[in-house]
């Protein structure tokens, strides 16, 4: 059953579900900022997010979805099991992060995944090193970058608007702040949609139906954009308030920094082909923000709880992958 053909359409029904809980854990992070500053409403906001994740296939390539499907483990080991292990790893992890309100990445979740189904296959020499390495460091450098950027953009808004009153500023910045969540939107949708594109893409070139030449079909690019859309439409809210108001108070000049500076990360990272999580980089954005006041004005011990969700979503994502590629080897 599992080396059937019929089984690889099941799994690309399963990446996008994967897809779907993607765009529904982290819509909390596309909308959590806008929200909570009051400029739109959660039912607008999610749509308004939804729109402009899709938005983003007419302005990128696929070459996140080209590090996903061959630079994290040899193309050669993958088969049916070893993708339907890294699915599942992922998705479990995304699902109890959900459950517990933490901002986790579904990235490195099912890069992870990846990496314990093809360790379990076939040991260490399957892992692609170079992608592996440069995947990993960006879990510190891409909120590192946010937190500067964040910084940097609220010192420049406050500056520029030092001469205006609080109330005229406050009503530049909640229109700025629709353009800088949309902005932020679509670095969401490129950036993450392409991981299971990747994933699908894998599935279908380890049964020969891409020919001899790994790509992304243009039809698969549609649907996975598709399905992180309507996930983010139906919103994780769990998440919504530790990222809008527990890791520090935003105003709408506050919102529009972190988002603008949370999208220039990624869009930059999506253009290197570089997976990264749109969770840590906002989040990073979010604390340079908050900074701007004083150092108090973020509370730290959130901040370390998802910190701690950073450090352990691969390592655990791969056991958990691991796990369910030895019960459903020894089962078949």
């Amino acid at each position: 059953m599992l080396d059937s053909m019929a089984f690889v359409f099941i799994l690309v029904a399963i990446a996008l579900v994967f897809d779907f809980l993607n765009g529904f854990h982290d819509s909390a992070n596309s909308i959590s900022t806008v929200v909570s500053t009051r400029v739109l409403s959660p039912k607008y906001a999610v749509l308004w997010a939804a729109f402009f994740n899709f938005a983003a296939v007419f302005f990128v390539g696929t070459q996140v979805a080209h590090t996903v499907g061959k630079g994290i483990i040899h193309i050669d080991i993958v088969d049916n099991l070893v993708i339907l292990s890294a699915l599942g790893g992922a998705i479990v992890w995304n699902i109890t992060t959900w459950y517990y309100g933490l901002p986790s990445s579904s990235s490195h979740a099912l890069i992870g995944g990846l990496i314990g189904a093809g360790v379990t296959k076939a040991g260490t020499g399957t892992l692609v090193w170079s992608g592996i390495i440069k995947t990993s460091l960006f879990i510190i450098i891409s909120p590192a970058v946010g937190m500067a950027l964040g910084f940097f953009f609220m010192v420049l808004a406050m500056n520029l608007s030092r001469n205006s009153n609080m109330a005229k500023s406050d009503k530049i910045f909640r229109k700025l702040q629709l353009f800088s969540a949309a902005v932020y939107s679509m670095g969401h949708g490129m950036n993450d949609a392409q991981k299971t594109m990747g994933i699908i893409a894998m599935a279908l070139f380890s049964k020969g139906l891409l020919g001899d030449t790994f790509h992304i079909p243009i039809w698969v690019v549609i649907i996975c954009y598709t399905m992180i859309s309507l996930g983010t439409m139906f919103g994780g809210w769990r998440i919504v308030k530790t990222m809008g108001t527990k890791i520090t108070k935003l105003q709408p000049i506050g919102g529009f920094s972190a988002e603008t500076a949370a999208a220039c990360s990624i869009i930059g990272a999506t253009m290197g082909g570089i997976p990264v999580s749109t969770t840590h980089t906002i989040t990073g954005a979010i604390v340079g923000v908050g900074s701007t006041r004083r150092l108090s004005a973020v509370r730290w011990g959130v901040a370390g709880n998802i910190i701690w969700a950073w450090i352990l979503t691969i390592p655990i994502s791969a056991v958990i992958s691991s796990v369910i590629y030895l019960a459903v080897n020894s089962f078949v």
